[in-house]
């Protein structure tokens, strides 16, 4: 198969895809819009009915199992679209079978696991594409170019809020969600993409103690949880997050104070600029006006937008937006978040085994 640093060129990229519930749509139809660089050769799902619904959609040929796929399929690249805890076995599976892989978030629900993943993929020189689609947004984009433009001067505060709604009956649709070996709790699942923020946005971090708890949903993990976070820079800031909001999502925010600006990118899922002040303006805040959009999903849109990524790495045109490394420096955030909680103690950065 293709290894990392060989292109693909004069065909289409060939994509398979494991998993074929809730988020699989949206890989179905960012493959739809790059059809001219892209095609979806095979899925796969150990749940007849769903597998027979993604076959009809796409037109792939369906398997009923990851192996029988490496066997057969044609695939460049295999998307992982399962439970959190699955994508370890799998990936390092993919790994072996020399095809390069895509993993929704989060990478793995354990440290050791996520390092596991990205040692499999660099031994078999493949690539490890990390789904975090909310850096495409253009809002985000934009905040993106401002700090790296460093027109917040020093920066001393980034908050992050995640207020959404996931009622029981969410959970009950399947044995394993709310479980800490598959899915993880409002952290690691739900705001895993905003987690992912802390550093992209704020640069490493030093620090971080958290506090979660359990308070309405019948299920393994938190359904609430706080993070107070400092960074090595010396700014502060914290991560609020709930799944307990009444009565729908209400807000996935992240604000940015600093000494020569303020931002806060907010609405239901980062999709709206509502707050844009600079000392020094210049020509690029017109886009905000343009930036921002409408959504009824948390997903966003962005996905369409990291498949033209990770094509344009497979045919050698570009670098990887979110490579194993980056989705890596995310799940430790997590990870730290959670040996905080157990241990009742602030859990500094880089993490050890």
């Amino acid at each position: 198969m293709t290894a990392r640093n060989s292109a693909i060129s004069g065909r289409k990229i060939r994509f398979a895809l494991v998993g074929c519930g809730r988020i699989s749509k949206n890989h179905f139809e960012s493959l739809k819009v790059h059809g001219e660089r892209a095609e979806l050769v095979d899925v796969c799902d150990t749940d007849p009915q769903a597998l027979q619904a993604a076959v009809a959609a796409t037109g792939a040929r369906g398997h009923a199992d990851l192996d029988a796929l490496l066997r057969s399929t044609t695939a460049d690249c295999v998307v992982l679209a399962t439970p959190s805890g699955l994508h370890p076995g799998q990936a390092i599976r993919v790994a072996a079978s020399g095809r390069h892989v895509l993993t929704e978030k989060p990478m793995a629900t354990r440290w050791e696991d996520g390092l596991a993943m990205l040692r499999a993929c660099n031994e078999a020189q493949v690539h490890l594409f990390v789904v975090k689609q909310n850096r495409r947004n253009a809002t985000l984009q934009l905040l993106k170019q401002a700090v790296d433009k460093k027109r917040f001067g020093r920066i001393y505060m980034i908050v992050v809020n995640v207020f959404w709604t996931r009622p029981q009956s969410y959970y009950d649709q399947a044995d394993w969600r709310g479980t800490w070996a598959l899915d993880g709790g409002a952290f690691m699942n739900q705001a895993s993409h905003y987690i992912d923020l802390l550093e992209w946005i704020g640069g490493p971090v030093q620090s971080v103690h958290a506090f979660t708890n359990t308070l309405a949903r019948n299920i393994e993990v938190e359904d609430t949880g706080v993070m107070s976070v400092q960074w090595r820079s010396g700014a502060l800031g914290s991560v609020n997050c709930t799944m307990l909001t009444f009565p729908k999502n209400l807000e996935g925010s992240i604000t940015v104070l600093g000494e020569h600006g303020t931002a806060r990118i907010g609405g239901v899922a980062v999709n709206e600029i509502q707050e844009w002040q600079f000392a020094q303006p210049l020509p690029e805040d017109e886009q905000i006006r343009t930036a921002s959009y409408e959504t009824t999903s948390v997903y966003g849109f962005g996905h369409p937008l990291y498949y033209d990524n990770v094509i344009q790495v497979l045919r050698g045109e570009a670098e990887p937006d979110v490579d194993g490394e980056s989705g890596l420096r995310c799940l430790e955030l997590l990870i730290a978040a959670y040996r905080s909680v157990r241990d009742g103690v602030r859990v500094g950065l880089p993490l050890t085994l």
